[in-house]
């Protein structure tokens, strides 16, 4: 009998695997990544809706900016078509002006249609004509001016310079911002809500493990560490699964837009919300949002952790506390 050698049972058994202090997949897990994977959608769905309203908002104010309408209501004994022209001329004489169109009667018809319908009859409807000036951004011309001359010129004309809609479409712009910067601050809030309650969860779990390895000298970093691991992997797949579905969401609307919307009436609704389309600067948000959802996560659970383990030194550190616990 060698009794020198080691048993081959003994020799050939594995070392123990160790066991996280974390579990790696439970019912809090599972409840904890469907709330992140909602947060995160609403989160970059916001982001994308309001890059689409400024996007929109800016194309408005540029398109505006560049020109000036001058309007012609009809009067009795009054040639309209004499006096378009007569008030394009006149508008043209000013310095940084650059063309002159008038709006015709088929271009005005296509305008009215969603509202009056086609076959319009201009000499029974008092409908006014336009004249859309293009002025030189970097140099524009005097309106006051302008707006004088065309009354004298052509009694009854008025002139639009479309900066009350500019100042509007600013302000409706800047509003969306605040609103969807506001709807985004009580989702991060609540979520941040959802990881505290969760984690204080699963450290409620595994209290005796916490208190045992920070009784014998773990500390608080390296228990925090443990959790910040758990929660910031559960916390980046729901962030990117509900960023996923934002993007997906975007891509199908923009689909179902070209696809089945294809009337006047529709024409007219894309003309004044614009397209359900972000640009690539909107998709790098959205990457951005999802990464903050996820730092934000391990950063709430680290403290959280943290604050825990000081609690229960408190509870060690004062005799009554500890009986009462």
């Amino acid at each position: 009998m060698e009794s020198g050698k080691p048993r081959g049972r003994l020799s050939s058994r594995s070392p123990r695997k160790s066991t996280p202090i974390v579990p790696p997949s439970n019912v809090q897990t599972r409840a904890l990544m469907a709330v992140v994977t909602i947060m995160a959608f609403l989160a970059c769905l916001t982001l994308g809706a309001v890059s689409m309203v400024r996007a929109t908002a800016a194309s408005w104010q540029d398109g505006i900016s560049r020109e000036v309408t001058i309007q012609i209501k009809p009067r009795e004994g009054r040639d309209m078509d004499e006096a378009l022209l007569n008030a394009r001329d006149i508008a043209l004489q000013f310095v940084g002006t650059v063309d002159g169109r008038v709006v015709d009667e088929a271009a005005t018809e296509r305008l009215l249609e969603p509202w009056l319908g086609t076959g319009l009859d201009f000499d029974m409807l008092p409908v006014p004509r336009l004249v859309i000036v293009t002025i030189d951004e970097n140099n524009p011309p005097d309106f006051a001016a302008m707006a004088a001359a065309l009354q004298k010129g052509v009694p009854g004309a008025s002139l639009d310079d479309h900066r009350a809609w500019v100042n509007r479409l600013s302000a409706m712009a800047d509003a969306t911002t605040t609103i969807g910067a506001s709807i985004m601050a009580l989702v991060f809030s609540a979520m941040v809500l959802t990881v505290v309650f969760a984690t204080r969860g699963a450290l409620a779990g595994s209290r005796d493990i916490v208190e045992v390895l920070h009784f014998v000298g773990a500390e608080a970093g390296f228990v925090a560490r443990q959790f910040q691991r758990h929660f910031l992997n559960v916390a980046l797949k729901g962030a990117f699964l509900g960023g996923a579905l934002a993007c997906l969401f975007f891509v199908l609307a923009r689909f179902w837009q070209r696809r089945y919307l294809a009337t006047p009436g529709a024409d007219q609704t894309t003309a004044l919300f614009g397209t359900i389309s972000i640009g690539w600067g909107a998709y790098f948000g959205i990457l951005l949002t999802i990464i903050a959802i996820a730092c934000l996560t391990a950063l709430t659970t680290r403290l959280t952790v943290i604050r825990t383990i000081r609690e229960i030194d408190l509870i060690r550190s004062d005799p009554e506390r500890s009986d009462n616990g």
